[in-house]
């Protein structure tokens, strides 16, 4: 199943996802990131319950709280 490409917006505070209008309102403190269409070659850990990014070995230590994605 292919992916779908769209832009995605974070906060730079807290790692979690916000929405469009957030974004615009807070331009300095939102991140927005394109995503889809096949996986990156590079591998990024972070944290399930903050969305922050963690650290290889955070996430080794902690399988059960954290996510890798490729981007």
């Amino acid at each position: 199943m292919a992916r779908k490409e769209h832009d995605v917006n974070r906060s730079a505070r807290s790692g979690r996802f916000v929405k469009q209008t957030t974004a615009e309102r807070e331009p300095k403190t939102t991140a927005t990131e394109h995503v889809g269409a096949g996986a990156g070659d590079r591998e990024v850990h972070r944290s399930t319950s903050t969305g922050r990014f963690v650290t290889k070995t955070t996430a080794e230590l902690h399988p059960a709280t954290t996510e890798t994605q490729h981007v």
